[in-house]
């Protein structure tokens, strides 16, 4: 989404580098950015990888508890600051509050809490994918015949 990207692309993650030299890796997958995106594309293109948590100890690695390029981002380094992350906001199911804008808007960017990782995440690091459908898994399988894929269709709002 270029509105996002361009938003992101401001972001420099304090005495560190630009937002865009880290591979963000969100920490819920089933969050807002997911729902934007499977509303606006092809359900079988879209996988999701599940990434060792070992990578919280990888050299320069940051923890944003929130979406890093959100106004009120808090930056930790990692794996400390994996303890910043508010669990139950993050693992939400929702972060609509009908009653409170404030409060919608302050939780869809906390459930988009991510791990930030310098330059790329080492491939031994990826432990599997996630899929939405038969579909989208006929459609990963062959790329990736090394890792399991397993259908999650809740983590796509299916």
């Amino acid at each position: 989404m270029p509105e996002i990207q361009e938003r992101r692309e401001k972001v420099v993650v304090p005495r560190a580098r630009p937002l865009h030299d880290y591979v963000n890796l969100y920490i819920n997958a089933r969050n807002k950015m997911m729902f934007k995106i499977v509303r606006n594309n092809d359900i079988k293109d879209i996988c999701v990888l599940k990434i060792n948590s070992d990578v919280l100890d990888l050299p320069n690695v940051v923890i944003a508890d929130s979406n890093a390029s959100s106004d009120y981002v808090r930056f930790s380094p990692s794996p400390k600051g994996i303890e910043t992350i508010n669990k139950d906001l993050v693992y939400a199911k929702y972060w609509n509050h009908p009653e409170d804008e404030y409060d919608t808007m302050r939780h869809g960017a906390i459930i988009c809490a991510e791990v930030l990782v310098p330059d790329q995440v080492p491939v031994e690091y990826i432990m599997s994918i996630y899929v939405a459908n038969e579909q989208a898994m006929q459609r990963v399988s062959g790329t990736a015949s090394d890792l399991s894929v397993d259908i999650k269709s809740n983590l796509f709002f299916q």
